[in-house]
């Protein structure tokens, strides 16, 4: 008997208004995981809670309501920085900002919804938990493709803080995903104490040997970078709503300027800038950028800035050299849809109707794709401008492979809350997966130095300015995600819900 239903009757398609409400609660308790609070206990204490509603439910119709439930719950309590940008300019766009929240959260909570139909595939206790473990694990794999994608607050993201993190160099972020969800179903496939206590501590040997490899993957020392590579990175805490401002960006352009000097120390081989630093395009900027060169006494600067190419223009990363060059550019090629372009507009432009085409304004245009850029004395590198940072694909799609990955970024848009913090994290977990030190200057922050297992080394907190004088941290020899990226994960994930869906035929037959 499942929820008080009476024998004979018709399940209902939908569970008791009590029961979602529960399901949206332990959504968002499954989010306490994500950064910057990072309790994953509550996290998998959470999803087997939910994964024990899943499995008493007598019906698929009941099982995709309540994924939808908690999966509302999750997103907005993962995603709820997505009310910050509305407040930049809040007399215009303040009143989208709830909307925005509750829209964003029933939309993504249809990826939970699927992975409730998913676990319906399933027949009895064991296929019913292990198909909402499936089904969850997919459809995070999913989020990183489909649509441009948005990999944002994956299950497997609570363990970014961890030891746990380190098998994300084999599996990827998808690995991390199916071990958390493996570990808080398994209490829930048995009906006596005694063997619920014993997959619970199942789950959490599984949990312990994870963290053990990684606490030994972390001691092994890093070989160090030869011959040592300096660099410089730039926080000028320029605030959003008031950067584009006259006197506000002349401000922030003279801290920069002032920050770019040598000074008495280690002479850096690269002075950082964060995202659209700069407030001019790039074929206009001419001034600046040797006056950028003569206050770096030579040093090249790495800066965010917009540049145009005909009708179209690029959120783009150039880098100056002496006297004021341009010695490299590489344009941001994964935009955010609705933020930085509309979707499909240069289709509508092929039908004549130009007004709406990003080459006459709307947005940006997409770069060509992923670069490694020769720098010199500061070694090749993979540039990534803010959101290309969520991606793990887009780095796995670079044409080489790099010294170092550098990111800047503008997390001012996602407030002084949760949005920089999980921002931060996933950037970690790119520097794991690629066994590449990571480099980020982000414009309010957090702009940091994080070495090849992920570990933050060095860092400016958010809402300040300064700068990090730092060396890169040494390489490691290249890791099997960087490899094989998210096949193998597809191939398993299919392969589990083939065998769910044939053994569920089967015991109905």
């Amino acid at each position: 008997m499942a929820f008080g239903l009476r024998a004979g009757l018709r399940p209902p398609a939908r569970p008791p208004l009590s029961i979602l409400g529960l399901c949206v609660v332990l959504g968002a308790l499954a989010a306490a995981g994500q950064a910057p609070l990072g309790y994953w206990p509550v996290t998998l204490a959470a999803l087997a809670v939910l994964a024990e509603i899943m499995v008493r439910h007598a019906g698929a119709g009941q099982m995709i309501w309540t994924g939808w439930a908690a999966g509302t719950g999750y997103f907005a309590a993962a995603l709820f920085w997505i009310y910050e940008p509305f407040q930049v300019e809040a007399d215009i766009y303040g009143w989208m900002a709830p909307f925005a929240v509750v829209l964003m959260a029933v939309g993504m909570a249809l990826f939970w919804a699927l992975a409730g139909g998913i676990a319906a595939l399933g027949r009895g206790r064991v296929g019913r938990a292990l198909g909402f473990a499936i089904g969850l694990t997919a459809t995070d794999l999913l989020r990183g493709y489909i649509f441009t994608g948005f990999p944002w607050a994956l299950a497997g993201h609570v363990w970014i803080d961890t030891p746990v993190a380190q098998i994300a160099a084999f599996t990827g972020p998808i690995g991390l995903s199916a071990l958390t969800l493996l570990a808080a179903v398994l209490p829930v496939m048995a009906v006596p104490l005694w063997r619920r206590v014993g997959l619970g501590v199942a789950g959490l040997a599984l949990v312990a040997a994870c963290w053990g490899f990684g606490a030994a993957r972390l001691a092994d020392p890093i070989p160090p970078r030869s011959p040592e590579v300096h660099v410089r990175l730039v926080q000028p805490n320029a605030r959003q709503e008031t950067k584009w401002q006259p006197e506000a960006w002349q401000a922030n352009l003279d801290r920069m300027l002032g920050d770019s000097a040598p000074g008495q120390g280690t002479r850096p081989d690269l002075i950082v800038w964060p995202e659209t630093a700069i407030p001019f395009l790039l074929d206009r900027a001419g001034p600046l950028l040797e006056d950028m060169a003569m206050v770096s006494a030579g040093v090249p600067i790495a800066t965010g800035i917009q540049r145009q190419e005909g009708a179209r223009y690029y959120n783009s990363l150039a880098v100056i050299g002496a006297g004021g060059t341009v010695r490299a550019t590489y344009d941001k090629w994964h935009l955010v849809p609705f933020g930085e372009y509309v979707p499909l507009v240069d289709r509508i432009a092929d039908l004549g109707i130009s007004a709406f085409a990003a080459q006459v304004g709307l947005g940006y245009s997409a770069g060509p794709g992923a670069r490694v850029l020769d720098l010199g004395a500061a070694g090749k590198v993979l540039p990534l401008i803010c959101y290309e940072a969520v991606f793990p694909q887009d780095l796995n799609a670079a044409p080489e492979r790099a010294d170092w990955i550098l990111q800047i970024t503008n997390d001012a848009w996602f407030g002084n809350l949760s949005g920089p913090y999980q921002h931060l994290a996933q950037a970690r977990l790119r520097a794991i997966e690629q066994g590449l030190p990571l480099l980020r200057a982000a414009n309010t922050g957090v702009s940091a130095v994080i070495d090849a297992r992920g570990r933050v080394l060095h860092a400016l907190a958010l809402n300040t300015d300064g700068v990090i004088d730092a060396a890169v941290p040494g390489a490691l020899p290249r890791t099997l995600y960087s490899r094989t990226g998210d096949v193998p994960a597809t191939i398993l994930v299919l392969a589990a819900g083939l065998a769910l869906l044939l053994s569920g035929r089967r015991k109905r037959d």
